[in-house]
């Protein structure tokens, strides 16, 4: 499986956050609207992740719920037909939950900087450091405490669980 190291965290103040992301991206960012699908699943997190009428994917992916840097193990299938599996998956399953977002994808270095506007939720960033198998989860949690620090991430606003945990905690409130 791939593996990547992530953090994410809730935004306060967006202009001064995109003021620091364009400071030391090396990309312009790329807009990306996405409908991720949740699938009950035992051992970790399915997602059947909507892109364009014309492009999905299946993820299937590990990860511990804590606030700082944590690795991801994960799998991604492209899908050629989305409807169909998705109510294949529905009816295994069962779908827990879906969750809408607009994310700016910006390039540092290994680096992929995610600044989510979440349907329900409001302004997330998400760091994902992609590692080469040769490196470390201490190798990828050391790049992205530097980039929590360039970009004045505090600890504080860090989130430990998945957007779809925060809808589905939303829900259950009101």
């Amino acid at each position: 499986m791939r593996r990547n190291v992530e953090i994410k965290a809730q935004i306060t103040n967006y202009s001064e956050l995109r003021a620091h992301v364009d400071a030391i991206s090396e990309s312009r960012p790329e807009i990306i609207l996405q409908e991720d699908i949740f699938f009950n699943c035992p051992n970790g997190r399915l997602k059947l992740r909507t892109l364009s009428p014309s492009r999905s994917e299946l993820i299937f992916y590990k990860r511990d719920d804590l606030a700082g840097p944590k690795e991801s193990r994960f799998q991604i299938v492209p899908v050629d037909d989305p409807d169909s599996l998705r109510d294949l998956l529905s009816k295994a399953f069962g779908i827990i939950g879906i969750v809408r977002k607009e994310r700016q994808l910006f390039m540092v270095g290994q680096t992929r900087i995610h600044i989510d506007t979440v349907d329900g939720l409001g302004l997330f960033l998400e760091l994902e450091v992609v590692l080469n198998p040769e490196q470390s989860e201490s190798y990828g949690s050391g790049i992205a405490q530097s980039l929590m620090k360039k970009l004045h991430i505090p600890d504080s606003h860090l989130i430990n669980v998945a957007y779809i945990d925060l809808i589905l905690k939303a829900k259950a409130l009101s």
